[in-house]
């Protein structure tokens, strides 16, 4: 005998399906598909050129970066959304360090909301201010590295630059296996053209549109199999008409 179940509960159930992205071109659905980790903030202003902060440049790409994938589909959070230290909202290491309790507490933020990914926001500087362009930062593991390769890639075309993906050996933020993770360093603050790049507001949609880019391409290769079960019309239909009769 089939179980009847009340018809407010099939009314959430519908409500959820329906306000629930059910397309994300091709990663399974779960309640984050993508974190955001927008690099430093508050009294940790990371690098810097004259008055310009690299923690404001993040931001800002972050924000667009959360505006385009979010209009293409996809469920993104961002772990910071003003000006603030991670640091001091930290609860997970008790350290006297602001830096190592920063650390921790983004790296724990993805272990507790189990994202598909996370791409972590930062800007560069070097003494050669003739250095420029992305260089994208990956874990021990192939899905990191072909995320990067491909975050590399879109974003190379945008600068000009040749660069490689780079192995983060010693990075806190990347020493997890919760999701396949990347340090995205944009570019330098102490080159002229990455600067500005990096601080005008098309330059920074133009990043956030490489960075998107890269995303779907990763996802497409990836995931697509793990979307077939969603792929049939009307599925939810079937599920709800399981459930009532």
């Amino acid at each position: 005998m089939r179980r009847r179940y009340p018809r407010t509960f099939i009314a959430t159930l519908l409500l959820v399906l329906i306000c629930f992205p059910t397309k994300s071109e091709a990663i399974p659905l779960t309640p984050i598909h993508i974190l955001i980790d927008v690099g430093h903030g508050g009294v940790d202003s990371g690098t810097s050129f004259g008055s310009l902060y690299e923690k404001d440049i993040n931001l800002q790409v972050a924000k667009r970066l959360y505006q385009q994938l979010t209009d293409v589909g996809y469920s993104v959070a961002l772990n910071r959304e003003e000006d603030i230290a991670l640091s001091d909202d930290n609860r997970w290491l008790n350290s006297r360090s602001r830096h190592l309790r920063d650390l921790a507490q983004r790296k724990n933020l993805a272990k507790e909301m189990v994202p598909q990914m996370m791409l972590s926001l930062h800007v560069n500087w070097s003494s050669d201010s003739g250095r420029r362009g992305p260089v994208i930062l990956y874990q021990s593991n192939e899905q990191s590295y072909m995320l990067a390769d491909l975050l590399q890639n879109s974003l190379n075309r945008l600068a000009g630059s040749k660069d490689k993906p780079v192995k983060g050996k010693t990075y806190y933020v990347l020493r997890h296996n919760y999701c396949p993770s990347v340090i995205v360093e944009m570019g330098f603050i102490s080159n002229a053209a990455d600067r500005q790049l990096l601080t005008d507001p098309k330059g920074q949609e133009k990043i956030a549109q490489a960075i998107t880019d890269a995303v779907s391409e990763y996802v497409t290769l990836t995931g697509n199999l793990k979307m077939e079960v969603f792929a049939e019309e009307s599925w939810w239909q079937k599920l709800v008409n399981g459930l009532v009769n």
